[in-house]
């Protein structure tokens, strides 16, 4: 008698258990879906095929996602939403921080005497000013970086997400913006071209769309080789480009109709892009 009353009381404890675990993980899963739904218009990057390269974590900080891939040791994409604000605004310089998440330890001095900069994908000031200070500070994860030669990543790059934030944004409203490296399409070769442990890319794309029933999108794929007064409009690619040469899926929620509209072709009307393309840099 004795027993069979305790096992009732551990199935009645093991059955509550497992009712929080399953309201937990709901309540879970559902924050997760809107934090991803609110920084990735139409889903975030997926794989056109799945090998053993693509394995990849999804790794949610304040203001934006990131794909982190921990046999490259490095981001293979960032997603986020910009805005206009009033009175933009961004607060000094958070120091460079090491991402516990990371199976490897990329720390901020990991770089040194490499002559690559720690170029960040998801930027310091656009997302200061539309996500605030504890964003910001997320851009500094190591996580966020890549290796960046000085003349992309101080000149060319920078001059980029200049124009978005203080050019694109204010002109087109809501953006939505994602931003990764290149690699070796030789997987060995890349293994070998390394700064510490983390592998150099070849370039660095960045695609903007304005969502929408009839989005617009403008894309870049820039290499690590250039001069930095070059002007912007020399990068635009389609979005199958860089497709083709991640091997990554964008915006996997759209039909192949409004997939093959926003992706397969090159158009700048709207954007205003031939009046921003040589402009200096803020810095």
């Amino acid at each position: 008698m004795l027993r069979h009353t305790f096992l009732r009381r551990m199935m009645r404890r093991a059955g509550v258990a497992v009712l929080f675990a399953a309201v937990g993980s709901g309540l879970w899963y559902m924050q997760e879906r809107e934090v991803r739904d609110r920084l990735s218009w139409m889903g975030v990057p997926t794989w056109a095929e799945v090998t053993p390269l693509s394995l990849h974590r999804v790794l949610r900080n304040d203001g934006y996602l990131l794909g982190w891939s921990d046999l490259r040791v490095s981001p293979l994409w960032v997603s986020n939403v910009l805005h206009e604000v009033e009175n933009p605004h961004a607060g000094e310089r958070p120091g460079f921080r090491q991402d516990w998440r990371s199976l490897w330890p990329v720390t901020p001095d990991s770089y040194a005497h490499s002559g690559y900069d720690r170029g960040h994908l998801a930027p310091n000031y656009a997302i200061a000013v539309v996500h605030g200070r504890d964003a910001q500070r997320d851009t500094f994860l190591m996580s966020n970086m890549t290796p960046q030669r000085p003349d992309l990543n101080r000149r060319l790059w920078q001059r980029l997400e200049e124009v978005v934030i203080d050019r694109f944004v204010p002109r087109l409203g809501t953006l939505q913006v994602i931003a990764g490296p290149v690699f070796d399409d030789d997987f060995l070769d890349g293994m070998l071209n390394r700064v510490g442990l983390v592998e150099v890319p070849e370039a660095f794309y960045k695609i903007l769309v304005v969502p929408g029933e009839r989005p617009r999108a403008l894309a870049f794929l820039m290499p690590q080789d250039v001069n930095g007064d070059e002007p912007l409009d020399r990068f635009v690619v389609s979005i199958d480009e860089i497709e083709a040469r991640t091997g990554l899926d964008f915006f996997p929620q759209l039909s192949p109709a409004a997939a093959e509209s926003l992706e397969a072709g090159v158009a700048t009307e709207g954007w205003g892009l031939e009046e921003v393309a040589r402009l200096p840099g803020r810095f």
